[in-house]
């Protein structure tokens, strides 16, 4: 069983990779980073399929939680006032508006600055995994 959490983003992704780049000097958060390129999934207990479609924090647990809510655990394990703009990302309604913001950010991230071809090869499709 793994101890720590697993935060796992699109290693192509050059907006994805600086994004987690950003968040480990910045929030200095208590868990790894994996691209799903390079991990084992199966391990993981996530597909392929949504790995490619969305950011995923993958609790020792076994728990996953995806895009913007993988963004709140992230912060929420980050400690301080992170922790704080965390827990306000998974109330109602503040997690639909930021799970609507995330899936913007995710279909228009080869537009971002780091963002290459391979972002725009992306799924488009229905989020797995609706915020309720």
């Amino acid at each position: 069983m793994r101890m720590r959490p697993v935060v796992v983003y699109d290693g192509d992704c050059g907006f994805c990779t600086a994004s987690v780049e950003a968040a480990r000097r910045r929030l200095h958060p208590s868990c790894e980073f994996t691209a799903w390129q390079s991990a084992d999934l199966d391990l993981l207990g996530v597909s392929q399929e949504r790995a490619e479609y969305e950011a995923l924090w993958v609790a020792p647990s076994g728990e996953v939680h995806g895009g913007a809510q993988a963004v709140a655990k992230l912060l929420m394990n980050s400690g301080r006032a992170w922790g704080v703009l965390g827990a306000v990302l998974t109330l109602a309604p503040v997690r639909w508006i930021a799970h609507g913001a995330y899936r913007i950010i995710a279909i228009n991230r080869r537009r971002l600055p780091g963002g290459t071809a391979a972002c725009a090869a992306l799924p488009q499709r229905p989020s797995p995994t609706r915020p309720s």
